[in-house]
């Protein structure tokens, strides 16, 4: 009887073996960023360190960009999945035939501004200083800024990313990313003002998430788990960004921690994670409304050709519905 018994147990343990789904591999994805590791990548830092990730079955391995870096290049020759971008860059990409496909953001607002010193009150007061652009800026915001306040090439001088020539001229201004060059001046103990290029109406977003439209075609179900984790990752490093950090730290051993904590703060601040239409809603949300904005801008500065397909570089089916609330 213990024999017959013990034979009939094996034969339904084997069988529910048999009948029970097989344990589903994990999706590897690549996400190459755009710069070096940095409080501005956190919400996909965090959602490697924290498992939210694995959580949606992704094996996920996150690659630095930098100055070297041709991102868009790389995402086009299928060397990444995803891509750490920018809605002018993926423009023209449509422009010039590369099926970029942007499905979800980090920042509601671009974090590209300009550093002036503290007797600036608005960037409508520098005609006539020394404006200080880096050759990138040539081909998106200087464009925007020199139509908007009426501004003169003559006025610029070569950025290099030294903040000295800025120190040494009180009439100047240079460009500036939120969560860095206003720190640096600070630490030179100089007094300055930040003025974010979104609060006078530049449209794009920041940190966009980019992937190819093969990629949304045939890997729709992947692309949705890896913006849904993302964005509850940045939900999470802004709450608790101390997972992240150390994965930020060990990617880039020159990202101190003053950097990393000054950062963050002005995201706060500046609620580019929360605010706009992410208030209501949820991070990560892009519209219909803001790209058409943005291509509409890119026409008219001569930067992108009318007949450019723009609905072709952004999709919302990622988004609409994640409801992930600030």
């Amino acid at each position: 009887m213990k024999k017959l018994l013990t034979t009939t147990m094996l034969l339904a343990a084997t069988a529910m073996a048999a009948t029970a789904p097989a344990a589903q591999a994990q999706d590897k994805v690549t996400m190459l960023t755009s710069w070096y590791a940095q409080a501005e990548h956190g919400g996909f830092y965090q959602a490697l360190a924290t498992g939210l990730y694995k959580k949606y079955n992704l094996d996920v391995t996150l690659k630095m960009g930098g100055p070297q870096v041709n991102g868009m290049q790389i995402l086009a020759a299928g060397q990444t999945d995803f891509l750490m971008s920018y809605d002018f860059s993926v423009l023209k990409a449509i422009e010039a035939g590369i099926p970029a496909v942007t499905v979800g953001t980090s920042f509601q607002y671009d974090l590209q501004g300009l550093l002036t010193h503290e007797d600036v009150p608005n960037l409508g007061a520098l005609k006539g200083k020394t404006i200080f652009v880096a050759t990138a800026g040539r081909s998106n915001w200087w464009p925007w800024l020199k139509t908007k306040y009426g501004y003169a090439e003559e006025q610029t001088r070569p950025y290099t990313f030294n903040p000295q020539p800025f120190v040494a001229d009180k009439s100047s201004a240079m460009q500036a990313y939120l969560s860095s060059e206003p720190l640096a001046v600070q630490n030179l103990g100089v007094k300055a003002k930040f003025h974010l290029f979104a609060h006078d109406g530049y449209p794009p977003y920041g940190t966009t998430i980019v992937a190819l439209k093969k990629t949304v075609d045939e890997r729709a179900d992947v692309v949705q788990r890896f913006v849904r984790a993302s964005i509850e990752g940045w939900k999470s490093y802004i709450a608790n960004p101390g997972p992240a950090n150390e994965l930020i730290r060990r990617d880039n051993p020159n990202m101190k921690d003053e950097q990393i904590a000054y950062a963050i703060a002005k995201l706060k601040e500046n609620k580019l994670l929360d605010g706009g239409d992410a208030a209501k809603l949820g991070i990560g949300v892009i519209t219909d409304e803001r790209w058409k904005t943005t291509y509409e801008t890119m026409v008219k500065l001569g930067l992108l050709k009318a007949d450019v397909d723009w609905k072709a570089a952004y999709t919302t089916r990622f988004v609409r519905d994640l409801k992930v609330m600030p």
